[in-house]
């Protein structure tokens, strides 16, 4: 049985959540976060990360960890009191007012439209490093292809396809470390051993760098907060949202600190790495040639299609939801369900569009740049309603740690990673936020009128 979603202080249960498959559980939510996180995701971004921190990858994931648990702690609070698809947007609009609702809605839009072309992106241009004679902009239409059938043909079907795309990506991270481990700690490569330097240089640590290179790593953390678009989706949502989203950020920001540490060992001199494919040339020093094809398969895989799907599913929920409640453009469009399959399909349709116009216009750095300062931008107004909502309206002042410290933390920390943003990405992300100010100030009273139903 579903359980019901009538509960003082949030939305009254009506036709308006009634319209998706409620079939998903922990373990599917649990899995369907990792996949969307993705467990070698630091591989893609590890020798930028390695660059701005001197070689403590490990530390500047630990630190990413810890300023995303927090957040996550936030979204804990907010699934359990607001049960619905918007996530941040809807969390935001009901805890603290529809205007800043509108913005966070806008800003996570940002990173989530941004996410499926950046997948397909860094895919097209691996598959194209093997295969020159096959040109990028294919490889981007067969994904997007891929991805918008799968999402279109229901949550059940995506759901099955996720536990198969992880348990790739688990094997082949297994493969990785089995032989690096081997190269190390056996043949004597590498560090020859055990070594504090991937995790502590004192020589090279400060605030500064720590910012800068946890806001390149935040990238690869960014999809436990998806978890929530799915809450129309579970059967249990106010249970089960919530700890998924902490059980898979704890999970595999565990799991981002070890690959990157046996990866240090492996190869300590950084510098002497091509950044776009350092990962792959260390699995192609403790492998050979087979394991730097194999990772990089791998990574296609897990980008271009795990990553990309989840994406494009968790973007089309809140499109869905925004749409619903007439807050955007051509809305009734955007919150049609498909009868048969009970999927947003015209929200779907409408992001496979945007990601192929968006993956053949813009480079992977500005890409990279909008994803980042829209779910970082989104995460500090939504710590910043857990404190308003829970402590100011519901006056919970019995729990000081969860509606006010961790809050609060979590946005002191994300805004100090917001600040290790370079210039380029203030330029870009501003210019989305001022859009963004201007159509939330026409559509706010739409939003306020929406409310009062």
């Amino acid at each position: 049985m579903t359980e019901t979603l009538s509960k003082p202080g949030a939305l009254p249960d009506t036709h308006r959540h009634d319209e998706l498959d409620r079939s998903l559980s922990l373990r599917h939510l649990v899995v369907y976060g990792m996949v969307f996180i993705v467990p070698i995701a630091p591989m893609a971004v590890y020798g930028f990360v390695a660059r701005d921190s001197f070689g403590m990858v490990p530390l500047v994931y630990l630190v990413g960890m810890v300023a995303m648990l927090f957040t996550a702690l936030s979204y804990r609070q907010m699934s359990r009191e607001f049960p619905f698809a918007g996530s941040v947007y809807a969390y935001v609009r009901k805890g603290l007012h529809p205007y800043p609702g509108f913005i966070a809605g806008w800003m996570i839009l940002a990173d989530y439209l941004l996410l499926p072309a950046l997948a397909c992106v860094l895919s097209a241009a691996w598959l194209h490093g093997l295969l020159p004679g096959v040109p990028a902009f294919v490889w981007i239409l067969v994904f997007v292809f891929f991805n918008t059938v799968v999402n279109t043909l229901g949550i059940k079907f995506q759901a099955r396809n996720n536990f198969v795309l992880l348990f790739v990506e688990l094997a082949a991270l297994a493969i990785f470390l089995v032989l690096a481990i081997r190269y190390v700690f056996v043949e004597g490569g590498g560090a020859g051993g055990w070594s504090l330097a991937p995790l502590y240089d004192p020589a090279h640590l400060n605030w500064s760098f720590v910012a800068k290179a946890t806001s390149i790593a935040a990238l690869s953390f960014l999809g436990f907060d998806a978890i929530s678009t799915l809450a129309e989706e579970t059967r249990k949502p106010r249970r089960d949202i919530g700890n998924a989203t902490v059980i898979s950020l704890l999970l595999l920001g565990s799991i981002f600190m070890f690959e990157t540490y046996i990866a240090a060992l492996a190869h300590p001199d950084y510098g002497t790495l091509d950044a776009p494919v350092a990962f792959f040339e260390i699995g192609r020093e403790v492998g050979g040639q087979a394991l730097y094809v194999l990772l990089i398969i791998i990574n296609v895989i897990a980008a271009g299609i795990a990553n990309s799907l989840a994406a494009q599913s968790a973007i089309s929920r809140i499109l869905y939801s925004m749409g619903r409640d007439r807050i955007l453009p051509a809305s009734r469009f955007l919150a049609h369900v498909h009868p048969r399959f009970k999927t947003p399909i015209n929200a779907i349709l409408l992001v496979a569009v945007i990601s192929i116009a968006l993956a053949l216009a813009l480079s992977e750095e500005a890409l990279i740049a909008l994803v980042n300062f829209g779910a970082l931008s989104a995460f500090m107004l939504l710590n910043l309603t857990v404190f308003v909502y829970f402590f100011f309206r519901q006056r919970r002042y019995a729990g000081v740690f969860r509606f006010v410290l961790f809050p609060l933390i979590g946005l002191l920390i994300v805004g100090f990673v917001w600040s290790g943003f370079d210039r380029t990405t203030f330029l870009f992300g501003g210019c989305w936020l001022v859009a963004g100010l201007i159509l939330g100030a026409f559509k706010s009273r739409r939003a306020k009128a929406f409310e009062a139903m």
